[in-house]
């Protein structure tokens, strides 16, 4: 098993030289990806063999140096919990590697600037964080994912606001990479040892609480929490192609995965720290699907949404935490495997509407909602996809988002087994948050679907109608009647279709998966608890309710055809008459212009309700036409304008204020600037002198 672990990471080596050789034809463009789908292939293989207790292991110490006497060899090794965050992640890099290369390929230019470099280094960063055995490679793959973001996002530097976007993107990578630094620093000052399983041995007090709380932090900062989740909705958009399925769906899941290898190596947390972690959940949710609700473009929507999925994640997780502070080992076991079976609906959803997302745009040359009305008729296999990852994310049956929001649900409902009142009053705000969450992300997703997928195209044609020529999703420029996916693309969309499904359809194997990889942070006996017979479910704790979601695919298709037969048995060929009516002048299908909804207009009212979250701005203005010659509004006579918009809380009163101060202590600090090397290097030191003496006085 370590040789797929070896042959894995030799071949993102290989992929990522393979992109550095110039490439003029297009199977060149996509053999970097080609090369990263069998690499992601092996390891999602090798982290299969470590959930069955198998030894997967990679000794790197030959290769860097004698092991220092006294200090662990410095390796890569995967036991259980690696080895499921490498089956999820990994797995589901696979598809979305393929439908790279298919996009890779496609015919025209390619703004893609050390694009397979980042791909590459992004999955090989995330192996090495997630089977680190030390805490200097941890580092290490944490500051090359840092990198690779940056090269995802800035792929096309050219773009203003996408090298800005980098910057940022960037800026919270070494954010998070500080906070975890000095974190792992005063755990290893107390341990003696860099190795993370001596952390373990660390005894409670100030020094472990402050260590606990920094590397929460700082895999926050990746997640997405509030208030650092200002970097997701500009650096996902601003990478180019399936690059954001590789970000958000993939390499994302690095912060949950260190947030659970904290919680196995951290032992007992304050109640307090897993109090503001629910809360913080909560608001994250709230936020990020009320903003995703009132978006104008889908890359941004769907950007959004990952801020929210993150603030459900780490909502279930602080259940987890809540658990390891009362020491109800029942309580850990239901808030990770809801935490879990979310962050799993995630990722499959993720990969599928940003992959899907691509052709959809491509289609249209945009990603504006009001130009992508109707283009899943023209795309339809990522129409399809996005239909199917839309209602993932949105929570409803016979998808895994069902189901894993409704494992949420119960585990925010225990807050009665809790003593503590503060917990309990956590608990139950948490648990309204993640409820009106649920209630505005069927909203979100109800119009992506019924208008880009269902909806007919701005010119009324319902979709028969295409131009003389057309981008192709994932396979290029096309001719009239040919595909616009090449089948590569399309096969990667329709496993990647397949898998929130056949989740939700094999979800008592899923636990079982589930339990086997949690069992390093809490018993797996405790989490096969939720196993109240082999395809009943229920939230570990015994009696409080069931599920079967292997039964609902069985149940809900039956119940279907038996009404749609008792209808035709009834009704016979009326059912199926057409008759013509004139159309309703409303939002109805049929009516065109101005009478019809528009993406924008199917948001306002939402934007009205949740004014007070998103600080919503609107404004009636006259209009009135100069002279006899048309309006801007493309109006001959006097009309009324309505302009809204809605404000991003945390940037505006937060890091704008910030921005302003730190740019004044950069301009104050310029006046150390002697040009002179040594100077340079004393300010180095003194730096590295006082952050020693912080570290050990501290331990």
């Amino acid at each position: 098993m370590s040789g797929l672990f070896a042959a894995g990471l030799i071949l993102f080596a290989v992929a990522a030289a393979a992109g550095l050789i110039p490439a003029s034809s297009g199977w060149a463009r996509g053999l970097p990806y080609a090369v990263g789908a069998a690499g992601a292939a092996c390891l999602a293989v090798a982290g299969g063999f470590a959930v069955d207790g198998q030894t997967v292991r990679l000794d790197v110490a030959g290769w860097l140096g004698d092991p220092v006497p006294g200090q662990p060899a410095l390796g890569l090794s995967a036991d259980r919990l690696s080895g499921m965050f490498l089956v999820m992640a990994l797995g589901a890099a696979v598809p979305v590697s393929v439908a790279f290369a298919s996009w890779a390929v496609r015919p025209g230019p390619v703004a893609t600037r050390m694009l397979a470099e980042g791909y590459a280094l992004a999955l090989g960063a995330t192996v090495v964080i997630m089977t680190a055995r030390d805490a200097f490679t941890f580092l290490f793959g944490w500051e090359g994912l840092t990198a690779a973001f940056f090269l995802l996002a800035g792929a096309s530097r050219k773009d203003k606001d996408r090298a800005g976007a980098a910057r940022i993107v960037v800026a919270f990578g070494k954010v998070s990479g500080a906070a975890l630094l000095v974190g792992l620093l005063l755990l290893a000052a107390k341990s003696h040892s860099i190795a993370l399983a001596s952390f373990a041995q660390v005894p409670g007090g100030a020094v472990k609480t402050t260590a606990l709380t920094l590397l929460l932090t700082g895999f926050a900062v990746k997640a997405g929490l509030v208030p650092f989740q200002v970097w997701m909705p500009r650096g996902y958009p601003a990478a180019p192609g399936p690059a954001r399925a590789i970000m958000a769906g993939v390499c994302v899941n690095v912060a949950f995965y260190g947030m659970w290898r904290t919680l196995a190596l951290g032992g007992r947390p304050p109640g307090w720290l897993a109090g503001v972690l629910l809360l913080l959940g909560g608001c994250t949710a709230l936020l990020g699907i009320a903003h995703a609700a009132v978006q104008s473009r889908l890359s941004r929507v769907i950007a959004y949404s990952s801020v929210e999925n993150s603030g459900l994640i780490i909502t279930g997780f602080g259940v987890a935490l809540t658990g390891a502070a009362t020491g109800d080992k029942q309580l850990i076991a239901v808030g990770l495997l809801a935490a879990t079976l979310q962050m799993i609906a995630h990722t499959a959803a993720k990969t599928l509407l940003f992959t899907s997302a691509v052709g959809i745009e491509a289609e249209a040359g945009d990603d504006d909602l009001e130009v992508l009305r109707g283009m899943g008729r023209r795309a339809p296999w990522s129409g399809v996809g996005l239909a199917v990852g839309s209602l993932t994310l949105a929570g409803l049956p016979l998808t895994a988002g069902f189901v894993s929001e409704w494992f949420l649900l119960e585990s925010l409902m225990q807050q009665f087994r809790v003593t503590a009142l503060g917990s309990r009053l956590t608990l139950a705000l948490a648990g309204a948050a993640v409820a009106l969450t649920a209630g505005f992300a069927g909203v979100t997703f109800v119009r992506i679907v019924g208008m880009v997928v269902l909806g007919p195209p701005q010119g009324g044609n319902g979709g028969t109608g295409s131009p003389p020529m057309r981008r192709g999703g994932l396979g290029g420029i096309v001719p009239p009647g040919a595909t616009a996916i090449a089948p590569p693309g399309a096969t990667a969309i329709a496993l990647l279709t397949a898998c929130p499904l056949a989740l939700a359809a094999v979800t008592p194997l899923e636990i079982r998966v589930i339990a086997a990889g949690l069992s390093p942070v809490v018993p797996g006996g405790i989490t096969m608890g939720a196993l109240k017979s082999p395809w009943v479910l229920q939230p570990v704790f015994a009696g409080f309710s069931i599920l079967s979601p292997s039964w609902l695919w069985i149940e809900m298709p039956a119940m279907l055809l038996l009404v749609t037969l008792l209808a035709l048995g009834l009704s016979g060929r009326r059912l199926v008459r057409v008759r013509r009516v004139p159309a309703w002048r409303s939002a109805t299908i049929g009516v065109e212009g101005a009478d019809s909804y528009t993406p924008f207009g199917y948001a306002n009212p939402t934007r009205r309700v949740l004014a007070s979250v998103l600080h919503t701005r609107a404004e009636v203005e006259e209009v009135t036409p100069a002279g006899t010659g048309r309006s801007e509004g493309g109006d001959s006579v006097p009309h009324l304008r309505y302009a809204s918009d809605v404000v991003e809380v945390v940037e505006s009163w937060l890091y704008r204020p910030a921005t302003r101060l730190f740019g004044a202590v950069v301009a104050a600090a310029k006046r150390l600037q002697s040009g002179r090397l040594d100077a340079y290097l004393l300010y180095m030191l003194i730096a590295l002198v006082a952050v020693i003496a912080v570290v050990t006085a501290m331990a």
